[in-house]
């Protein structure tokens, strides 16, 4: 794909906001979760319930969201995104009682849908149609360093000022910097592009007809569980390692690998799977997170075995979040992409509003990390054989 400069701009704009935006809406719960806990005298479970609050928000409004994208385009729908998200973490940040907490998640939720990757992917799709594959793999290899950056920066500022002045601060950068970022978008194009001649062309499904093909629903159900276990892992990777007998440092340094991992497995994709099909890529990328667990099983109490572990999660991760954005056009067409993707989307939203309350609820009952991370397993192994399932009804 010969990249244009509006292609480039495209692409360095989403790279940018992206990374703030999972940075703030999705990392820094992870550091500042313990802080809210201590200052407001609430339970974990409570804590936690409001980020999953936020992304089953998320998962109901996404077919919503994604049939906006494909009706005005990303300009529209991320830069209203934008503004959503930092009025929300500027209410987060002014929280003092549980309702007002749980109504800032509500927002933050809405503002998932229309600023993370699921918007970013159609915005991209959009524009690039059938040689989008290039450019969501280069926007994720950016996207991959969001933890990188964020878990440290968010530990450093709560150390300065706090966990509201963190989250004011990030408001502020997502009003300030990623809303005008947004609106330099291009518009929607009025006219479908001219066909190529000789080209052959794909059907393009409507959203009724993705939603009655099997397909759909099995790959949806693979998904939904692999992001349980990103989503719990997200929340509760650096708890956990502590748990097993790791310093807090060494913990936050480990799980910081996973962004550049994740950035190796996007590097690996675009050029050595460059001209895979996306469904034979996602072979390695969802048998990669069960034997990923299983090492953090057997030797998790060794750093190496850590590394290891936060090494092949993250280039599991990594991949898996450009099938996640390819294969809804590979096999449904690109004319009503965000719709589709937002709906394929759904389950796994559920998913993830589900990791962390279920994890962080296992974990006030146990005094172990093993159950939990035997339940992540089960978790993989199930992803696992609902993707195998996906693929053999393709070829029937």
């Amino acid at each position: 794909m010969k990249h244009t400069p509006h292609a480039y701009q495209t692409i360095a704009i989403l790279a940018v906001t992206q990374i703030l935006s999972w940075g703030s809406l999705y990392y820094a719960i992870a550091i500042l979760a313990p802080e809210i806990q201590r200052e407001m005298a609430w339970r974990a479970e409570l804590v936690f319930a409001a980020f999953s609050w936020s992304l089953l928000v998320a998962g109901i409004i996404a077919t919503y969201i994604g049939i906006l994208l494909d009706r005005h385009g990303g300009k529209f729908v991320m830069g209203m995104g934008s503004l959503v998200c930092g009025i929300g973490l500027i209410i987060l940040s002014q929280a003092h009682n549980l309702a007002m907490y749980y109504f800032a998640w509500s927002i933050l939720g809405m503002a998932m849908a229309m600023t993370l990757y699921e918007a970013a992917f159609a915005t991209l799709t959009q524009q690039f149609k059938e040689h989008s594959r290039q450019a969501i793999s280069t926007l994720t290899l950016f996207g991959g360093f969001a933890s990188t950056v964020f878990w440290p920066l968010t530990q450093q500022l709560n150390g300065i000022m706090g966990w509201r002045n963190t989250y004011l601060a990030y408001g502020l950068a997502q009003i300030l910097l990623c809303l005008p970022l947004h609106l330099l978008l291009q518009s929607k194009r009025a006219s479908p592009d001219r066909l190529i001649p000789g080209a052959a062309q794909k059907k393009n499904f409507s959203l009724q007809e993705a939603i009655r093909h099997p397909t759909f629903w099995t790959l949806a159900f693979a998904f939904s569980a692999n992001s349980f276990v990103f989503s719990a892992l997200s929340v509760h990777l650096i708890p956990l390692l502590k748990e097993m007998g790791h310093a807090a440092k060494l913990a936050v340094l480990m799980a910081a690998l996973i962004g550049p991992m994740q950035v190796v497995g996007r590097i690996g994709e675009m050029t050595i799977a460059r001209n895979v099909l996306p469904q034979t890529v996602g072979k390695f990328t969802f048998a990669a997170l069960p034997a990923a667990l299983l090492a953090l099983i057997f030797l998790g109490t060794q750093a190496w075995a850590v590394a290891l572990f936060c090494i092949f999660y993250g280039l599991s991760n990594g991949i898996l979040t450009i099938v996640r954005g390819t294969i809804p056009q590979t096999l449904f067409g690109s004319e009503n992409y965000g719709a589709i993707s937002g709906a394929m989307s759904g389950p796994a939203l559920l998913s993830k509003a589900a990791g962390p309350l279920l994890i962080a609820s296992l974990i006030h009952h146990t005094t172990s990390p093993y159950p939990i991370l035997v339940c992540l397993l089960l978790f993989a192994l199930t992803s696992l054989v609902f993707y195998f399932a996906a693929l053999r009804s393709v070829k029937s």
